[in-house]
Parts: structure tokens; C-alpha cells; sequence
């Protein structure tokens, strides 16, 4: 049974405002229906995935948007819930217990998950920067990485950002210098070099074969692959050249679609901060270990055309939604000042907590 992506909906990403997590949930559903051709009866299947402590929330977001889906529940996994909850989606379709399942991403500013007080092997250090801090470190000195390679990431995707009227930095244009010589945060790391947590919300439709010919420009997942090595910084620190769960889960991402890395033209990776976007390349095997500076300048693959993390914010729970919605929109030629041309294969990246846990999904026109 193949699954396809037919639809997909971003909002706008803003600093906190008054809406609730289930109110950001149910505009972004209901735009996303408003340009769909799909009836409401049809839709099976919704999660909703996020962070928020708002309880019964899929089931909230289902009365508030007209639907009585047979299937309806919440995903929380961190940064990776989006793409859990498409995983989710995805067996379910696949399983043939639905047919047609929204996948809605929600989150606050102020979110719980942005700070992790439950992992005592951090100490003092409770905050994700830490962690980013002591794998730039270890590339800077292993490698040869330099702060202006990171910089040049943040450069990138602010500039990107400039043509998304989602991103919430659209307006807001950063020179090279000004990134460059931005406030220390943890050293080496500088304020330009991370993502801003922002109230945001994203849906996509997901359907069966069946259904999928009906719609113009399915865009087709052809695998889906996710690895967890755990949940606290001591579980994967064994060594600090690469992440894990991302070789893992990539691996098996191309076995599963019989692709290499060589057959993407687009990718979304995941740069809460610019080292994460720059050990992406290596470790999903982009470039070889240790040669990521290398590959920035390439650009043999799109990556992070929406703007990124750094560049549109990071509303943890729908940031998976959105930026599989990049991916899907440029396959489908609609991606508008920032379309890239001749596109065939995507990829997403999505991961949480200093990569214990990463999702990777291959879509295809």
C-alpha cells in the first residue's frame, strides 16, 4: 500500500500570542480543508502532535474543526513529534485502519519541552545549547570547522527565511558580519547560531493510494525510518564526531527506498543550531566525516529552503509538520519566490534532545 502526501497547510510563525496550542491546531486543519478537495467524512484518522500540556487535545481539535475521525490521539516526542505523528499516519495507512489522516503540528513560545529538567546527567547545563556547544567544539577541534562555517550556515537559511512569509525572521535580514560577531551564547556558539522557540502551527494530508490519484501532484513517501537511542545526553555522548540515531535511521531510510544520498535534490535537516545542520550532512552521508565545512559551499543539494530552524523558528511540535511541508510544496512545483527547479527527491531530517532520537523520511514526486 503506498501513502502520499496531498495537502499541507503552514502558519505563520510568531512570538507568544494569546491562542491556545488547540487554537493554532485548528486554523492551520481548517485552512488546510479550505483549499483540499476532500470532504470532512472522509478524514479517518487525526493526530495531533506537540508538546503542550493541554490534555485531550486531539479530541478538542477534532470537535473544533467539524471532524469525527474513527482515530484521533496526541504524539509527544520532543523536536521529532511531527514526524512521529506522520509515522504514526503512515502505518495506520498502511495497516488499512484509515485511509485519509490529517497530521497537525501545534506548539507555544513557551513550551515545557524547551528545556530539559528531567535529565539529571546534564547537571547544571539543563539547556539544549550545552549539548550543541560540545559537539562544535569537538568538530572545531577534530576537524578544523571554524566559527565562519557556521556562520555561513546562519547566513543561508536567514536568507532563505527572506522568502518565507511563514518564517518569522521573513523580515528581518542579518548580515554575514552580524551573525559572525554575535552575542556569545556557549562558547563557540553564538546567538545567530541558534534557532528562536516561537508559537506555530502545521497540517498535512496524508492518504491512500486509492485516494491519492484523485488529488493533483501526490507526492509520494517512499520510506520512512526512525531511531531512538534514548533519552538523556549520557546515552549517546560516547563519542561526539556524530549522531547516532541520524546514521541509523538514514541508513535504513535509502535500504527501505532502494535510494542513496546521491538521489536527493532537496533536504530539510534539522539546525536548531548550525553544527546540527552541518554534522546532518555527514552523518546522513551527504559528504564523508569530517568534510561538512566542505559541503556548504557545494550546493549540490537545496537544503533548508523554507529558511530552516534557524531562519523560521522552531515551534518544537509542528517543526517535523513544516518542514516536511517545504518538501512536499517544492515536489509539487509550489513553493512559489523560493521554488527550486527539476526536483525529484526530497528528504526530511527531524530530530530531538542531542539526537536521541531522529526521523528520516524520503518523499518522491
Amino acid at each position: 500500500m503506498k501513502v502520499a502526501i496531498v495537502s499541507s497547510n503552514n502558519l505563520k510563525n510568531t512570538k507568544l500570542g494569546p491562542s491556545t496550542a488547540g487554537d493554532l491546531a485548528t486554523k492551520s486543519i481548517l485552512e488546510l480543508l479550505s483549499h483540499t478537495t476532500i470532504d470532512k467524512s472522509s478524514i479517518d484518522g487525526l493526530i495531533v502532535t506537540s508538546n503542550s500540556q493541554e490534555i485531550y487535545l486531539s479530541n478538542i481539535v477534532s470537535e473544533m474543526c467539524g471532524l469525527k475521525p474513527k482515530f484521533s490521539t496526541r504524539v509527544e516526542n520532543l523536536c521529532n513529534s511531527g514526524t512521529s505523528g506522520i509515522l504514526m499516519a503512515f502505518s495506520l495507512i498502511q495497516a488499512r485502519i484509515c485511509k485519509a489522516v490529517i497530521v497537525v503540528g501545534t506548539e507555544k513560545q513557551n513550551s515545557i519541552g524547551n528545556k530539559l529538567n528531567w535529565d539529571i546527567s546534564r547537571g547544571i547545563f539543563d539547556m539544549p545549547i550545552h549539548w550543541a556547544a560540545m559537539y562544535a567544539s569537538n568538530h572545531f577541534q577534530k576537524f578544523g570547522t571554524k566559527p565562519e562555517d557556521l556562520a555561513l550556515i546562519s547566513y543561508k537559511n536567514h536568507l532563505y527565511a527572506n522568502k518565507n512569509p511563514n518564517a518569522i525572521f521573513y523580515n528581518k535580514r542579518f548580515s554575514f558580519s552580524q551573525i559572525l560577531d554575535s552575542d556569545m551564547v556557549a562558547e563557540p556558539l553564538r546567538k545567530l547560531d541558534c534557532c528562536y522557540p516561537c508559537d506555530g502551527a502545521s497540517s498535512l494530508l496524508l492518504v491512500s493510494e486509492d485516494l491519492a490519484y484523485k488529488f493533483e501532484s501526490p507526492i509520494w513517501i517512499r520510506s520512512i525510518s526512525q531511531n531512538s537511542q534514548g533519552a538523556s545526553f549520557a546515552s549517546i555522548s560516547h563519542s561526539l564526531d556524530y549522531i547516532a540515531s541520524t546514521k541509523i535511521a538514514a541508513k535504513e531510510a535509502f535500504e527501505m527506498a532502494s535510494m542513496s544520498p546521491k538521489d536527493i535534490d532537496i533536504a530539510e535537516v534539522h539546525d536548531a543550531f548550525t553544527i546540527l545542520e552541518l554534522l546532518a550532512y555527514e552523518d546522513i552521508g551527504f559528504v564523508k566525516k569530517g568534510c561538512g565545512r566542505n559541503f556548504i559551499l557545494d550546493e549540490i543539494i537545496n537544503i533548508n529552503t523554507r529558511g530552516g530552524l534557524l531562519g523560521c523558528g522552531h515551534p518544537i511540535g509542528a517543526t517535523g509538520i513544516s518542514q516536511t511541508n517545504e518538501i512536499v510544496l517544492q515536489l509539487q512545483g509550489l513553493a512559489k519566490g523560493r521554488q527550486i527547479s527539476n526536483l525529484k527527491s526530497g528528504l526530511v531530517h527531524n530530530m530531538a534532545a542531542a539526537g536521541t532520537s531522529t526521523t528520516i523520511i524520503l518523499l518522491q514526486n
